[in-house]
């Protein structure tokens, strides 16, 4: 019998992940990640009661559970790549590097070094495999897919991972823990930075970046206002900016259209405007998750993951390096996000870091 290690966060998904693979037939050990470690998180981390919450459902289908700490590796790994991109003025995404650092790097080490065959999360996703390699696709829930977060995965990663619910929507994973009786089954959920919750995302960051007030400019440099620093600010955001009844200025919503950080100045307009939109992108570190293309193809990409996909062309400028050309040009693609690229059928290619705009 294969042993599998199941990531259990206390959530719904991977709650239900488990169940299903024990139905099949498999020695299943439920083993709860501990990433995040302060003081003052009361309020905002539930790792506790999460914890709590994996016991019950252990108990419940009947597997052994355990407990792993792996704060400092989040720490060194994740979070202070997500310190730096945002004091350097980007816009990081760290549930990508949470899972290509953590979720599939130390936990795997240590599911493998207790005799597992496999690991497996609640993610929305699916495993192929075809020619001796292993091919990530989209899941049968297009709402909820994840394989966006999951694109810097490699081989070496993905031949040891199984997904339980790439055939399944979100709506049969709760109805399935209600009918066990999970206390999982209608719990929210989760939200906020991976592992470290729910809060007011600009007084945590001040808890590590002190805030530093500057200038906030019109794009010919008229001086419009004071910010509470250009980190806290991302491309095409409008709420929080306080620039409502400026003389001279038509009656619109203002937006954040760039940041510079060496002046600590913070650019917006008056509605929408052409600086706010690129016709391509530069990506760099890209991970191909199978085969390496070369020359030029036209693909599907997300920006974002809260996007549809967009028609690209893309064209290979070295093995870690490619060019993004938008058949519709893009509003607000913002450096230090990931583009994800896919083909037709839902494959993921892999993803890489948004480096640099093509206007």
């Amino acid at each position: 019998m294969e042993t599998v290690v199941v990531g259990l966060s206390g959530g719904v998904d991977s709650s239900v992940a488990a169940y299903l693979l024990k139905k099949q037939g498999y020695n299943v050990i439920g083993l709860f990640m501990l990433n995040w470690e302060e003081q003052d998180d009361a309020d905002h981390c539930t790792a506790e009661q999460d914890f709590e919450d994996v016991k019950r459902v252990a108990n419940k289908i009947g597997i052994p559970y355990y407990t792993v700490n792996f704060a400092r590796e989040y720490r060194e790994r994740v979070f202070k790549y997500f310190l730096d991109e945002y004091e350097k003025g980007y816009t990081p995404n760290p549930d990508v590097l949470c899972n290509r650092e953590i979720k599939f790097g130390p936990f795997l080490d240590y599911a493998l070094s207790i005799g597992a065959d496999y690991i497996a999360t609640g993610h929305y996703c699916k495993r192929v495999d075809r020619d001796g390699k292993v091919y990530l696709y989209k899941s049968h829930d297009k709402s909820k897919d994840q394989t966006y977060f999951l694109n810097q995965l490699s081989q070496d990663q993905l031949k040891y991972v199984l997904f339980p619910l790439a055939d399944i929507d979100k709506a049969e994973v709760r109805k399935i823990a209600k009918e066990l009786g999970l206390v999982t089954a209608e719990k929210k959920d989760s939200t906020g930075i991976c592992f470290i919750g729910e809060r007011n995302f600009r007084q945590f960051l001040k808890n590590y970046l002190p805030a530093k007030k500057g200038k906030i400019c019109d794009l010919d440099g008229k001086v419009l206002g004071e910010h509470d620093g250009v980190m806290y600010y991302t491309i095409g955001q409008r709420r929080g900016l306080n620039l409502g009844g400026k003389n001279g200025y038509k009656d619109d919503r203002w937006f954040v259209v760039k940041k510079d950080v060496k002046t600590n100045t913070l650019y917006v307009n008056c509605g929408e405007c052409e600086e706010m939109y690129s016709s391509g992108c530069i990506v760099r570190e890209f991970n191909w998750i199978t085969d390496e293309m070369s020359g030029e193809f036209s693909a599907k990409a997300k920006l974002r993951y809260r996007q549809p996909d967009q028609d690209v062309s893309v064209s290979v400028i070295d093995s870690h390096t490619i060019r993004l050309d938008f058949a519709t040009r893009q509003r607000a693609v913002t450096i230090g996000q990931f583009a994800v690229l896919y083909d037709e059928d839902g494959m993921c290619y892999g993803g890489g870091r948004i480096d640099e705009l093509v206007r």
